[in-house]
């Protein structure tokens, strides 16, 4: 489906594939500014409407698998950009990228494109690289071979809100006061500021026919990754990290690390982890040759770091670990302080057959306070993170309460010794506990199946200590 609304460019038109992700959605309103038309391909229209630049593109919507919808896509097209990664972790990543590119690289040389552009990664050379690196390599081999000239820009971590290496940086440095390192990320990288990248980007589209060759991208300054993390630290007003290395964390290790500390998936850390493991500095500086730099020079670490910060929602994730697990622990201490299973009051009452065996409590209850907690600070930086901060503080709010009924129940029974005042305020904490795996489901599903063992349990207390109460009133 072509959906034609375009406004008409003096340069020419461009196609850009990959208009949804990250750099394609920054790429196209910078296109648009330095005068080309612009085309864009996309699997869904739909996401493509809703952002501000789309009524001043021309939106096809196919798939860059299908042969059809390419030679459609780019018809008539003097630029193309390629911003096409597989970085799901699924099937054979290589395979796939390279007959994608193969398949894009045929289509245009049938409908007479100019030149292609491709975006890649910093790489050494002779390198035992990663399966992502090296995929991304042979892509723009792949079109570098192919008959339309093709310019292959390389860079190693893009600084900008939304780019996944610059995220994995962010939450590392922001969740992560002291951590536990491989002593590779000590290894030097050449970071370029997302700003920056697009300059060179856009730049790339004018390039003499005959270029067709990589050119390596990158900012003014080569830093190590552990620097980049005091850096950032330093920039955001935050304390000086610890960061003690050990060569033991594989890239595989590391990857899932970082999938548990923060937001991005492990399948996607991998490869940006895996990456880490070289040296990327840039080698060359010839496309400033032709392009030239940007207007006010390339920017430092520092600035691009603070610009890629402004307006960001802070990250709450550090304080939603202290607070939750301060609040789990507090409350489970309490209970086990207050409780008293030797006491004579205790033995005078007269329990129901069914009761579990005293020892059947704490190795329930264990298991139970750190699903809580982990359940807990799992949902509410998922809540934050999707900016759902009222949702977030009111589970926050439904979750102290539901530690302080918790607490109270242990204090009521064992210490006041009133077991029907206790029966009743088990029974609101089985309906408190019910409602908090609800809103923990709210945000996702799987949090809310962790808080039913919780839930259940609990509902089974209120049940034990009504009997209880009405066995001995």
């Amino acid at each position: 489906m072509n959906e034609h609304t375009s406004t008409p460019g003096t340069r020419g038109t461009v196609l850009v594939t990959g208009a949804t992700g990250y750099i394609g959605g920054l790429l196209v309103p910078r296109l648009l500014e330095a005068g080309w038309n612009v085309r864009a391909l996309s699997r869904s229209a739909e996401r493509l409407r809703s952002r501000d630049w789309a009524g001043h593109i021309e939106i096809v919507e196919g798939d860059v698998t299908s042969g059809e919808d390419l030679r459609e896509a780019l018809a008539g097209v003097d630029v193309a950009y390629y911003l096409v990664h597989s970085m799901d972790g699924g099937g054979d990543l290589a395979r796939r990228d390279r007959e994608l590119a193969q398949g894009f690289a045929t289509a245009a040389a049938d409908e007479g494109v100019g030149r292609i552009v491709y975006l890649g990664g910093l790489h050494p050379e002779g390198a035992d690289l990663s399966v992502h690196l090296a995929s991304r390599v042979e892509v723009g081999q792949v079109l570098l071979d192919a008959p339309v000239p093709a310019a292959v820009l390389q860079a190693a971590v893009i600084l900008g809100d939304g780019s996944v290496s610059f995220d994995m940086l962010r939450y590392l440095t922001e969740r992560l006061p002291a951590m536990v390192a491989p002593r590779w990320l000590r290894n030097r990288i050449q970071p370029i500021a997302v700003d920056d990248a697009l300059h060179y980007l856009v730049g790339a589209a004018g390039l003499p026919a005959q270029i067709n060759r990589t050119f390596d991208i990158g900012g003014p300054e080569v830093l190590t990754y552990e620097e980049m993390i005091q850096r950032f630290a330093s920039v955001n007003g935050l304390r000086r990290r610890l960061i003690v290395g050990v060569p033991v964390l594989t890239p595989w290790l590391a990857s899932h690390w970082v999938g548990v500390i923060t937001p991005v998936e492990a399948d996607v850390a991998k490869p940006l982890v895996g990456s880490l493991v070289h040296e990327v500095v840039r080698r060359e500086w010839d496309l400033d040759e032709y392009v030239g730099l940007p207007a006010d020079g390339l920017l430092g670490f520092d600035e691009a770091v603070d610009r890629a910060m402004r307006g960001v929602r802070p990250d709450r994730a550090l304080r939603d670990v202290l607070t939750v697990t301060g609040a789990s622990v507090a409350s489970a201490t309490i209970g086990a302080v207050a409780t008293q299973p030797d006491s004579r009051w205790y033995r005078s009452l007269d329990l129901p057959s069914w009761q579990p065996p005293t020892i059947a409590f704490p190795l329930v209850w264990t298991p139970l306070y750190a699903d809580i907690a982990a359940t807990s600070i799992a949902t509410l930086s998922r809540l934050e993170g999707e900016g759902r901060v009222e949702e977030a503080a009111r589970y926050r709010r439904a979750l102290w309460a539901n530690l302080a009924l918790n607490t109270a129940w242990s204090v009521l029974f064992w210490r006041v010794r009133r077991p029907a005042l206790a029966a009743a305020e088990a029974g609101a904490l089985a309906v408190s506990s019910a409602d908090l795996a609800r809103r923990a489901g709210s945000a996702d599903g799987r949090a809310g199946w962790a808080l039913v063992p919780y839930a259940a349990w609990t509902a089974f207390a209120a049940v034990l200590s009504t009997a209880i109460a009405r066995r001995n009133c």
